[in-house]
């Protein structure tokens, strides 16, 4: 048997996925990792930590195949963001990883803002000026760690992303090099060009020596034994950052097919075609993958509060004893009665840019039931991914042909039809239990010539959980309409 073996190092864990060339899923072992505060606001991962549970989830998980004869390659997909910065010959970490929750890098961000870079750096990279990306936590290292400035500038300092670090690890130190998806989120990458930018690192002052070669997702990475685990060096194949390995995983492959990941919060992902059309004020155009030849855009947006919504009703209000009980009594009422809930906990994202508005339940009177308010929770999620993927569409120019769906949330029926009602387009509900991971094993696929084409890769895919819409137009625009109108109430 030929087994591919996913790694899928995420922000809180190391996980080690077994698939075999059929993409199914044979097993998995997860190792976590961690998390370090050092000041509010500030997050950090140690590096070699990451590297020693990869190698550990690795062994774990080929002791499930029992020694049975096999070949094996190796695919990645890692939490994007999260930067390295290491010394090339001594192969150490110059400082912890700076993760892609930290803040240290805002007064790095808000002077380039100051100083009136915003749209350059937009037009360049696709992405806004944020400590959430890599560049300023690099440009932090070099200004604060006492001597990484002067290493860097005589050439000994390598930088990042954790797919980079890995490789460079796993291979000895061989292999120095990035996928196109991870290098789109470093603010560094010019996703019109393919390279690193010139202008975009002298503005962080990076120099060009520390960054890896970027290569597209389907493209071989290198070779290794996993510290001896295997005899003969296997190949690592297929690499991406997870969010665009959820779109590959769920075969977005179309413009206009988009992912959307349910969980405490939710990304929304769409293919906008094989061109880099700026996003809509506040959401992000990045590299969705690379494969076959062919270069396909993104846009990506995050939405703060959906199943935190549903945790925040059963841990602080407690109408709910547990999420799992919220579909029941939602649909102990036949419609919301009126009541909308706004959950603006970390104030409003995307199109409604509001960081100090505050959640809010409206439209309540003396006939609201508990059901009243457990739906109006539920819809809120569904109106606020359909304010995402109204935005991507119209920016781009393209019809959402199928929203493909991952989380837990998804085996809400409820919430899903009321999705697909709302965006009145096909929802397509995932099986598939490590979308991310399923990603890495298309490209590694592609990248050894195990599938041809990504029609051949969009044939494996063998879910077909279809919610159509069946909501007429008139009670849509009306119910949104009363969304619209919650909304602008917790704006004033």
């Amino acid at each position: 048997m030929n087994y591919i073996i996913a790694v899928d190092q995420s922000t809180s864990a190391t996980k080690a996925i077994l698939f075999n060339e059929r993409c199914q899923l044979i097993g998995r072992k997860n190792v976590d990792h961690q998390q370090y505060y050092p000041q509010p606001g500030w997050v950090e991962h140690d590096a070699d930590e990451i590297y020693r549970n990869t190698v550990k989830a690795i062994h774990e998980v080929m002791q499930m195949l029992k020694g049975q004869e096999a070949s094996c390659s190796m695919a990645i997909t890692n939490q994007r963001e999260t930067v390295v910065v290491w010394n090339r010959m001594t192969g150490k970490p110059v400082y912890h990883a700076i993760v892609w929750q930290c803040q240290r890098g805002a007064d790095i961000c808000n002077d380039l803002r100051s100083r009136g870079y915003t749209d350059m750096i937009r037009e360049k990279s696709g992405l806004l000026i944020d400590p959430y990306f890599a560049a300023s936590g690099v440009k932090w290292i070099l200004d604060n760690v006492e001597g990484a400035r002067e290493a860097a500038d005589r050439g000994e300092l390598l930088m990042g992303t954790i797919d980079t670090w890995l490789i460079w690890k796993l291979t000895g130190g061989k292999q120095f090099v990035t996928d196109y998806t991870n290098a789109s989120r470093t603010l560094l990458f010019n996703i019109h060009t393919l390279d690193w930018d010139d202008e975009l690192l002298n503005l962080f002052d990076i120099p060009r020596s520390m960054m890896p070669k970027p290569l597209p997702c389907d493209a071989n990475f290198g070779e290794t034994t996993v510290e001896g685990l295997f005899k003969k060096p296997i190949t690592i194949a297929g690499v991406l950052g997870d969010s665009h390995g959820a779109l590959a995983g769920q075969m977005c492959f179309e413009a206009g097919m988009g992912k959307a990941t349910y969980g405490t919060g939710s990304s929304v992902m769409v293919n906008i075609g094989d061109e880099p059309v700026l996003a809509p004020e506040g959401l992000v155009t990045s590299v969705g993958f690379a494969a076959c030849g062919k270069v396909f855009y993104a846009y990506e947006g995050n939405i703060h509060c959906t199943g935190a919504t549903i945790k925040w009703m059963a841990d602080k209000l407690r109408l709910i004893k547990s999420p799992a009980e919220i579909e029941a009594l939602a649909l102990s009422v036949p419609d919301n009665g009126g009541v909308y809930l706004v959950p603006a906990f970390a104030g409003l994202g995307a199109p409604w840019w509001n960081s100090q508005a505050k959640a809010m339940i409206c439209g309540m009177t003396l006939a609201t039931e508990k059901g009243h308010v457990c739906r109006a929770a539920l819809e809120a999620i569904a109106y606020q991914v359909k304010d995402l993927i109204d935005l991507m569409t119209r920016q781009a120019g393209v019809a959402l042909k199928e929203l493909r769906v991952d989380g837990g949330p998804t085996k809400n029926k409820l919430l899903m039809q009321f999705q697909a009602d709302m965006l009145n387009a096909c929802i397509n509900r995932s099986d598939v239990e490590e979308a991310s991971a399923m990603g890495a094993v298309v490209m590694n696929l592609l990248a050894r010539g195990v599938c041809g084409s990504l029609e051949e890769i969009a044939a494996l895919r063998t879910s077909d959980n279809r919610v159509l819409p069946h909501m007429n137009d008139d009670d849509r625009q009306r119910l949104y309409a009363g969304w619209v109108e919650a909304v602008k109430n917790v704006n004033k």
